[in-house]
């Protein structure tokens, strides 16, 4: 929820903040600041988000392991009261420094959590509620994006003098969640894969799993654990150089930057600046954003609820493809508009359209896909490569898009449309479906399909031996892998 609320928070109070830069930067050196100057300092308070989100990224695979899952969400909320205590007191004590730095920590935090968390919901969860749960994180990125939207209107806090606040918020929300959380049990699967304590491990799965069988659950964890024993948790680079993961490398890889690049960021940092071009009139462009917080959340809903039915495949295809189309669709209205008046209403349509395709699929996803085509051993490592892909996209969304947007205009949108039509294709040709799958299954699935590829018009299938692959799910009876696969 606080990435989305810090994604949204910058948007309707820029105007305030620029004007908070230029004064201050006016009573230092007693000249203001050019426009050109301004625009960067703004694009960097917006885009310093998504290098603390990288460097967040790039340090959750220690943290989890060492504290755990649970362990990491706690130990690191403290991170938000130190960022919302900066943005807080930036305007008494007359700082732009304290705006950028506090926005850099809370993206620390946020690229932890959007890591940890899914892995967390991914681990804790039976494998008919993974899908569901691993798209839960999506509908509070769009509840915190409504918030903020809700939060900004110019009758609560999007007054001038309340803008300090309004960043500083996500203070409450934090508090919450360390009074509650502390009384949940850590990940089952953490407890007995990396810290082979079974008594926790079955305490935990009690508090889970109030009316299941927990036995044929913690026999799946033996059995990854069994499979895992001669293999320590990766690291990146090992990760990267194990050929045995490629295709799941790979896709996390196409997926995350997809995910990022689709556009999504562009509309969520510069909403009001695209209704404002579409022609809506000022004051009615801080109810239309918050309109589209609304779409956002029921999206998220529906791909919430439709994922165990439809699977992960129908909601990334269906989802990047809108997507695509809306961004052309933008594109083709912001050219039109000026003759035919009724455009600027499809470039708001466009615009809708462009965020229910993202919340209904690509939004949460790619989280919960990283978690599935990885074991225990390689998930912090492919985590640490997928989040710090997504933040370093984030970043170049969100520092690039405006300058884009100066010199490319209305054909900007034409780049993210090319990209999520290839996203949509990567995941249609690639990425099995993986509904209702345990881990060893998934990791199954891909082992077959690296030995297909590598064996086509060589090796008869039933000579096929996977030697190669016994540390990574790999069986060393072609007959064996194939059946668990296909069960």
């Amino acid at each position: 929820m606080l990435y989305g609320y810090n994604l949204a928070v910058v948007n309707s109070p820029a105007v305030y903040i620029k004007d908070f830069y230029n004064k201050t930067v006016v009573s230092r050196n007693g000249t203001g600041l050019s426009g050109e100057t301004l625009t960067l300092m703004y694009s960097l308070t917006v885009s310093v988000f998504a290098i603390g989100g990288l460097l967040g990224s790039l340090i959750v695979g220690m943290l989890v392991t060492r504290f755990g899952r649970k362990g990491t969400v706690i130990n690191t909320s403290v991170l938000v009261f130190i960022a919302g205590s900066l943005m807080g007191f930036s305007r008494i004590c007359g700082s732009p420094e304290m705006v950028i730095f506090g926005r850099f920590i809370t993206g620390i935090h946020s690229g932890i959590s959007l890591s940890v968390v899914p892995m967390y919901l991914g681990e804790i969860a039976p494998k008919n509620l993974r899908g569901f749960l691993g798209l839960v994180p999506s509908i509070f990125i769009g509840t915190g994006v409504f918030a903020a939207q809700i939060l900004g209107l110019h009758e609560l806090l999007g007054k001038e003098e309340h803008w300090p606040l309004f960043l500083s918020v996500v203070v409450l929300p934090t508090f919450i969640q360390l009074m509650l959380l502390p009384w949940f049990p850590e990940s089952p699967r953490y407890l007995l894969i990396e810290k082979h304590n079974v008594h926790a491990t079955i305490t935990a799965l009690k508090q889970y799993r109030a009316k299941c069988n927990i036995q044929a659950e913690i026999e799946e964890m033996q059995e990854e654990q069994h499979s895992l024993s001669s293999v320590e948790t990766l690291s990146v680079w090992k990760l990267l150089l194990d050929d045995t993961v490629r295709w799941q490398v790979l896709s996390v890889v196409v997926i995350n930057i997809g995910m990022q690049l689709s556009g999504i960021d562009a509309i969520w940092f510069y909403t009001n600046d695209i209704f404002k071009n579409a022609g809506i009139p000022a004051p009615e462009i801080q109810y239309t954003t918050a309109g589209t917080g609304v779409i956002e959340i029921i999206a998220g809903l529906i791909g919430c609820f439709t994922i165990e039915k439809l699977g992960r495949r129908p909601l990334m295809i269906g989802g990047f493809a809108m997507m695509g189309i809306c961004s052309g669709g933008i594109t083709l209205a912001l050219l039109l508009q000026t003759h035919l008046p009724f455009m600027r209403y499809i470039s708001v349509c466009c615009v809708v359209g462009i965020i229910a395709g993202f919340c209904i699929g690509p939004a949460g996803v790619p989280f919960l896909i990283t978690a599935e085509l990885f074991k225990q051993s390689h998930r912090p490592a492919a985590y640490i490569i997928g989040g710090s892909l997504n933040w370093l996209s984030n970043f170049t969304v969100g520092f690039v898009f405006p300058f884009l947007q100066m010199s490319a205009g209305a054909y900007c949108y034409l780049v993210f449309a090319t990209i999520c039509v290839f996203v949509a294709i990567y995941v249609y040709i690639v990425i099995p479906e993986t509904k209702n799958k345990t881990f060893m299954e998934i990791s199954r699935m891909f082992s077959k399909k690296e030995a297909v590829l590598e064996t086509q018009g060589l090796i008869h299938g039933d000579q096929l031996k996977l030697k190669k692959m016994n540390g990574y799910g790999g069986m060393e009876h072609a007959s064996l892998e194939f059946d668990s696969s296909s069960s």
